[in-house]
């Protein structure tokens, strides 16, 4: 009789245990993941370390360069382009690119829907990672928000020293809306066209370089080169503040790069090696061309070709092995020196900082390189499966993509604002600058 007691008591337990080991795997299905605080640190500091690159970082690369009557111009536009940027970012910007409503259909590949004024959201919502880690949907949004302020303020590369200010802040919220938007949802988006195509681009090489060049080259044209170009030679003021702007972009760039990996991880520290490297292989090979060119190693070419390395690894961070990061800042400074000391010269248009010389060539080497440096057998973290030539098109397929959609969208979008306002300032202004002229200031007494 005891035995048959014990019996029934252990079947009862081990009953018992089934059920409690059911109940807490349903309990632990359904609770919702929480956010590593170790990841959330690091998401908010690089997203500082991205606003580090706009100001003060662009602004003093960009305020550099110009001549000293547009020094207050060039930073005020960046600063307010990057402030409506963000603006713009939490009231519909977000929703279009990453919204909590995929849109059914053809349209859901460019766009998405819902977050409008990110309702919905509250401390506690998560963003996926691309692992099963979550970060907070906050800390996303707001690192979001400024790879689009930067990519809007570097566009004002190519139209220093001759767009109005009021034209500027006519043609963001429409650039925005419907070139930047569209791309960042094709590119990063789980159901945008790229991304579904598998195109590579870690942290922005099509989204943010080609994007911001190629509208900095439209909206170029459309201005027309400024007064006395080229014949009156037109040096930068001070190439000491574009190199303090130079060492705050490199900085800065950490967050940009490692930062997408969205969590503190081995992917962040390989995108952090290979921002160090090719941007190191990238200032050096600049120079040695200049000297190569029968010119000594400058200054600005050391800057420039810190940019070139830079932009060129940015859709490769976390897509490459540190010696394809290398070759990728060595064949970015040759081709971007190429475009700015003798294509520029060839065609005639005036990229005044050369956003599209930098940063659309350079964004275009590094996308379309990602495709070779991401092989195995170049040291990259790809698995092997899809052919070099298959990833070269696809990768080619991004860059073309976002060259027509950044080349119509702008066209349409300055169109649009030079009716309206006229884009460009008036000669008088043009001679005076527009330090004095658009904001009755001076950079220097």
């Amino acid at each position: 009789m005891i035995r048959k007691l014990a019996c029934g008591a252990g079947a009862l337990t081990a009953s018992m245990f089934v059920a409690t080991a059911a109940m807490a795997q349903e309990v632990a299905e359904a609770a919702p993941a929480v956010p590593n605080p170790g990841n959330n640190a690091w998401m908010m500091t690089a997203t500082v370390l991205v606003l580090l690159m706009i100001l003060p970082g662009l602004a003093l690369f960009y305020g550099g360069l110009t001549r000293s009557k547009n020094m207050l111009s060039t930073m005020t536009q960046i600063g307010a382009t990057a402030a409506l940027a963000m603006l713009i970012w939490v009231m519909w910007g977000f929703s279009l690119a990453f919204g909590s409503t995929p849109i059914e259909g053809f349209m859901g590949q460019f766009i998405s829907g819902g977050s409008y004024f990110l309702s919905g959201m509250t401390a506690e919502t998560t963003a996926a990672t691309f692992t099963d880690e979550v970060i907070s949907e906050y800390v996303f949004v707001s690192f979001q928000m400024t790879f689009a302020a930067i990519t809007a303020a570097l566009i004002l590369g190519a139209t220093a020293e001759r767009m109005k200010f009021s034209a500027v802040m006519a043609f963001v919220p429409i650039w925005l809306t419907i070139v930047y938007f569209p791309i960042a949802h094709m590119v990063w988006a789980g159901d945008g066209l790229l991304f579904a195509a598998g195109a590579l681009d870690f942290a922005g090489g099509t989204v943010v370089h080609i994007n911001a060049g190629v509208s900095g080259l439209v909206l170029a044209y459309l201005l027309g080169k400024r007064r006395g170009y080229p014949a009156e030679p037109m040096p930068p003021h001070s190439l000491t503040m574009t190199m303090v702007g130079t060492g705050l972009l490199w900085v800065g760039w950490f967050g940009f790069n490692a930062g997408s990996a969205l969590e503190a991880d081995g992917f962040a520290g390989l995108a952090m090696i290979n921002t160090f490297v090719a941007t190191a292989a990238g200032a050096l090979t600049w120079m040695v061309i200049e000297r190569v060119m029968g010119h000594k190693g400058s200054a600005l070419g050391f800057c420039s070709g810190v940019i070139a390395g830079l932009v060129a690894v940015t859709p490769a961070a976390g897509n490459s092995g540190p010696f394809g990061a290398i070759l990728l800042g060595i064949a970015s400074s040759i081709v971007c020196y190429f475009f700015v000391a003798k294509v520029k010269a060839k065609f005639g248009y005036d990229d005044s900082l050369d956003a599209f010389g930098i940063h659309g060539i350079g964004g275009i080497v590094g996308a379309i390189g990602t495709g070779i440096v991401y092989q195995p057998f170049m040291g990259g973290p790809g698995d092997g499966t899809t052919a070099l030539a298959t990833q070269l098109w696809i990768q080619t397929e991004g860059v073309l993509v976002t060259i027509a959609w950044a080349g119509i969208g702008t066209l349409i979008a300055a169109l649009i604002v030079k009716a309206i306002i006229g884009l460009r300032v008036t000669e008088e202004v043009e001679v005076d600058g527009l330090d004095i002229s658009e904001h009755g200031e001076r950079a220097y007494n």
